[in-house]
């Protein structure tokens, strides 16, 4: 049995199947969504650079889909603005190279 089955059974779940799988108004991932993550993550001996990725794109999106909620007051939105900046950074630092990269090679190709 998982560590996340475990969880789960801790919780009152007996199956995964039984997590809500109905999309959330602000975007964020289902709670079968998340669960399907986890199991993902934690089946892989060492996360990639695309997990990583993956992660930061989608916890910009959750952060974002929170601003977007009219019923969130203001407080709890700017709360989120450190974190947001934080995944932002982080992922502009991995796509930096590629987006020099592309660059140059426009660059060149004008040139050329």
């Amino acid at each position: 049995m998982s560590i996340l089955d475990l969880f789960l059974k801790k919780q009152g779940v007996k199956d995964p199947n039984e997590l809500d799988n109905i999309p959330n108004p602000d975007g964020s991932p289902t709670e079968r969504e998340v669960f399907e993550k986890y199991k993902k993550i934690l089946s892989k001996e060492e996360l990639t650079l695309d997990d990583f990725k993956q992660f930061l794109a989608a916890q910009i999106s959750v952060i974002e889909g929170k601003w977007r909620d009219l019923n969130l007051e203001q407080n709890k939105k700017a709360e989120l603005i450190p974190y947001h900046t934080v995944y932002k950074t982080l992922e502009q630092v991995i796509s930096s190279p590629l987006a020099e990269r592309e660059q140059l090679i426009n660059y060149l190709t004008q040139l050329i």
